[in-house]
């Protein structure tokens, strides 16, 4: 298993600085505190690294996490790995944990794309991690409906869910919206009963009809009817 000190020069060889300086002021994060390693080089890393002889998760989690790259090696890394699914819901927490902002939020649940075969096993943690109330617990509960559980069965669950947002959160309120954005995209008719007779505040109603009508997936006829529900 390479150290710390291996991996983060391994990075710093990849690092473009303009993208780090562009980059950090787009996910939010203090200067300097990134290499600047975009992220295809970063996911390619991760898959070579969890194949190098004497990969261990436990140790790669051992890691400091002031760096950008390096927490989000560790989602990668819990999302590359085979394991048994009851395992990987273990890791998960951990990489849940770790989520500061929405980019390692965002970039770790596009990851875990195991979750879709094992929807109805996972949904419980989702319940967890909404109930949780933090800004990123909720966001990736959020973020994960959106990316994994997009069918019709699932949808009483993530109006349930939606219900629970806490929108004094900045990056809570942007994945409510756009998860019922997506949800109006799929069902329409579901989405626009919700918009209705939901207990969420004006502006994140309103961002979620504003990203619906965003989509090219609407029509003009849908967009203009979302416009009259706006507070």
């Amino acid at each position: 298993m390479k150290s710390y000190e291996q991996v983060v020069a391994d990075f710093s060889a990849m690092k473009d600085e303009k993208y780090r300086a562009f980059n950090e002021r787009i996910v939010n994060i203090p200067a300097g505190t990134s290499l600047g390693v975009r992220t295809p080089q970063q996911r390619s890393y991760a898959k070579k690294l969890i194949l190098s002889d004497g990969f261990d998760l436990g140790d790669l989690f051992d890691f400091p996490d002031n760096i950008f790259e390096i927490r989000l090696l560790k989602c990668y890394a819990v999302g590359y790995t085979k394991m048994p699914f009851a395992e990987k819901v273990r890791w998960i927490e951990k990489c849940v944990a770790l989520m500061d902002g929405w980019a390692v939020c965002d970039l770790c649940c596009s990851t875990l794309k195991e979750v879709k075969k094992h929807r109805a096993e996972f949904l419980p943690e989702i319940e967890k991690y909404v109930d949780m109330g933090t800004e990123f617990s909720q966001r990736f509960g959020y973020v994960m409906l959106l990316g994994c559980y997009m069918e019709r069965e699932y949808l009483p669950a993530a109006f349930s869910l939606l219900n629970k947002a806490d929108t004094r959160f900045f990056y809570t309120h942007m994945g409510a919206a756009w998860l019922i954005a997506e949800i109006l995209v799929h069902f329409f008719e579901e989405g626009v009963a919700y918009l209705k007779d939901c207990p969420l505040d004006a502006k994140t109603v309103n961002k979620a009809v504003q990203k619906a009508r965003e989509s090219y997936r609407l029509t003009d006829e849908q967009k203009n009817y979302l416009k009259s529900l706006k507070k």
